[in-house]
């Protein structure tokens, strides 16, 4: 009997379209999800969008809508993209949805009975680009590094505050009883630096009259409830809580970007705590893409269309790009020349060619099928790097089965052998069929489509259709 698995990605913030960097903590997560199910784990597995806040509302009035039918656009468009990527998601949680909302007030009302919530009258410089206070440390030059064609913002008014302040101690506790609470290890040691430097209270709501696009303030209608407080809360809300159902999955794997690190393992932890629920099980922090040495930006012109990739390369490909030839970790630079050549060398003239080669010779010379391998371990080196988060590496290892499959081609010839030693011939093409079935299941997590149609190849002893069409730049 396998064990209980939970995890989500950060909800997206709906005001603009989908974006590779999107798309990569996507796949991450749905490889993850799809290893443990294959590995005999029962998966929840969650994403969704995050559609409130002042940034949204600013978007709607801009385009003369009103917020609802502003984000249910955008949900819209971060739900085709899950279908390009062909995610195994469980649940889509937005956070307009009723559901949300009644857990967002619940855990509010936790968290004031705690004494974790009061009011008082502040002034801070504000970027509604992160929809995030900032300090003047933060700030280059009074701009904010991530968003530096939007103006900074000084808000002067009364606001609800979450006593940050109070959880310094016990998320360094946190820290050092699980030091794998943060991958990769660097960014532990950023949130902890973050941390021993001293928290301060973080505004928690907004003035209704100023920003009415959120989820109401329990007992006082002048306030909404600020969108991180609130989407924060998806990560439960999703698993029915306050219902003691959610225990079921609780604590979960969250997929982060680097610009999310604050948020999701302090922030969150520390409302967590103040609500009585355990902390989260691990946050894996991924970097950015980059794309020509520089930031993706539409003026500039080097945005990468993860729809536009999938629609021209497939979804597999894609799901291979992102995997392979992005860092899990760190910040990577992509062109479309890279992942053009990547594709044709990788996909169309390495496991495309082999998978053809063989079950050709395999339709032609095997009198039946090869039998259906029972489900063996995977090598250690495959299982160390995806319970690392190691994906390129996973890659890395299926990738060099293949090349060794396709040496021995090269070197053993049965192509020629049959005309001189037919068993001896057939032998060898069995085994490469068997070793094809194998590379078949290792690339189910990342190439779920490509992982069927090669064992079905190999089981139904035919050659397949070509797996990846060669294609001009």
């Amino acid at each position: 009997m396998g064990k209980k698995v939970s995890l989500t990605t950060t909800l997206p913030y709906v005001n603009a379209n989908p974006h590779v960097g999107h798309a990569l903590e996507f796949v991450q997560a749905d490889i993850v999800a799809r290893y443990n199910r294959l590995m005999g784990n029962e998966v929840f597995f969650n994403t969704g969008t995050d559609e409130h806040g002042m940034k949204i509302h600013r978007k709607a009035l801009e385009e003369g809508k009103e917020p609802q039918e502003y984000v249910d656009e955008y949900a819209a468009r971060f739900k085709k993209l899950l279908e390009h990527l062909n995610l195994s998601y469980d649940a889509f949680i937005r956070t307009t949805d009723p559901k949300h909302k009644r857990a967002a007030q619940e855990f509010w009302r936790r968290c004031e009975a705690n004494g974790d919530i009061y009011k008082k009258e502040y002034k801070v410089k504000y970027c509604v680009g992160c929809e995030l206070e900032k300090t003047d440390s933060e700030l280059v030059d009074g701009k904010c590094p991530e968003h530096p064609t939007t103006p900074i913002e000084t808000i002067e008014e009364e606001n609800y505050f979450f006593r940050f302040s109070n959880y310094a101690d016990k998320l360094l506790a946190l820290y050092k009883e699980r030091p794998d609470f943060v991958v990769p290890a660097h960014r532990l040691n950023e949130i902890r630096s973050f941390v021993e430097r001293g928290l301060q209270d973080f505004s928690i709501s907004r003035l209704k009259k100023k920003m009415p696009w959120g989820v109401p303030v329990p007992g006082d209608d002048n306030h909404v409830m600020y969108v991180w407080f609130d989407a924060l809360v998806n990560y439960i809300s999703t698993l029915n809580w306050p219902e003691e159902e959610y225990k079921v999955w609780w604590p979960s794997i969250q997929f982060a970007g680097k610009d999310n690190l604050r948020q999701q393992s302090a922030m969150w932890q520390a409302m967590l705590m103040s609500a009585g629920i355990e902390p989260s099980k691990q946050i894996l922090i991924h970097g950015f893409i980059n794309s020509g040495g520089q930031k993706m930006s539409k003026s500039v012109g080097n945005v990468i269309d993860p729809i536009e990739l999938s629609e021209k390369y497939g979804t597999d490909a894609l799901r291979y790009f992102l995997a392979r030839h992005v860092n899990p970790f760190e910040d990577t630079d992509l062109t479309y020349e890279l992942l053009h050549e990547a594709y044709t060398a990788n996909l169309v003239n390495g496991l495309g060619n082999l998978v053809a080669r063989v079950m050709k010779l395999a339709e032609t010379h095997l009198d039946n099928p090869v039998a259906r391998p029972e489900a063996n371990t995977f090598t250690d080196e495959y299982i160390k790097a995806l319970e690392s988060y190691e994906f390129n590496q996973a890659l890395d290892h299926i990738w060099k089965r293949i090349g060794e499959a396709d040496q021995r081609m090269t070197n053993e010839e049965p192509f020629k052998l049959v005309k001189t030693d037919p068993e001896a011939a057939k032998k060898i093409i069995a085994e490469l069929a068997l070793e094809l079935y194998h590379i078949g299941r290792l690339l189910q997590p990342v190439m779920p489509k490509t992982s069927d149609t090669i064992k079905q190849a190999v089981l139904e002893n035919k050659k397949p259709e070509n797996l990846f069409v060669r294609i001009e730049q």
